[in-house]
């Protein structure tokens, strides 16, 4: 089917719409009040990466927001942050924090590049068991990446934090995929096993609910 001006209005409807469900100064009200003033100035470049970028080519989106998160977020785990054993930051918490884990760098690239119009079905939270020390090692952890879809079919690239650059899937050996998530399904094998992902994960529901009450509207 060929784009025309009517398809071009509705994309565009699509993205200030999305944009309309931001509440950027309730957003920063809730940064300065739980983590103070110093880190303004890296959630006000991270508004200024969803303002720039809105127009540029989708594998860019991809690259800008990859590398925003992998630059301005250090590693750590959950217990040192949160003082848990198992949370999911939002992206304004992560920012606050200046730290995160693989839930919390793949989380906050997720909602950036959905800001970003990026359309859902092309984009998966994925937990994949990683080798530690590369493919051949017997040494494995639980992990979570982001998954960028370009077709339905078409093998997926990976966001991470542990290598700075996007991969596709088959150049990751060190990663064997368990199951995939979005706002609207739950993927196992590559194959759409259940419509009802905030029903089935705890955890992701809890996060969708803190990050809508941060005035971001996913």
């Amino acid at each position: 089917m060929r784009s025309g001006p009517l398809m071009g209005l509705l994309l565009v409807t699509l993205v200030v719409s999305f944009a309309q469900a931001i509440d950027t100064a309730q957003m920063q009200r809730v940064l300065t009040e739980r983590f103070g003033d110093d880190r303004i100035p890296v959630f006000e470049q991270w508004r200024r990466l969803v303002a720039n970028a809105q127009q540029v080519a989708e594998s860019k989106k991809l690259e800008l927001v990859n590398d925003f998160f992998n630059r301005h977020t250090r590693f750590s785990d959950d217990p040192i942050i949160w003082k848990q054993p198992d949370y999911w930051a939002t992206p304004v918490e992560t920012i606050g924090r200046a730290a995160g884990d693989c839930e919390d760098f793949s989380v906050a690239k997720y909602f950036t590049l959905r800001e970003l119009g990026v359309p859902a079905e092309r984009l998966r939270l994925t937990y994949v068991r990683a080798r530690i020390g590369g493919g051949s090692s017997p040494v494995t952890q639980a992990h979570m990446v982001v998954s960028y879809y370009p077709t339905p079919n078409s093998e997926p690239l990976v966001l991470d934090n542990l290598v700075g650059s996007i991969r596709l899937a088959s150049k990751r050996p060190d990663f064997a995929p368990v199951f995939s998530f979005n706002m609207d399904s739950i993927y196992v094998g590559g194959r759409k096993k259940s419509a009802t992902p905030m029903a089935r994960l705890s955890r992701w529901r809890d996060l969708l609910l803190r990050v809508k009450a941060e005035g971001y509207e996913p």
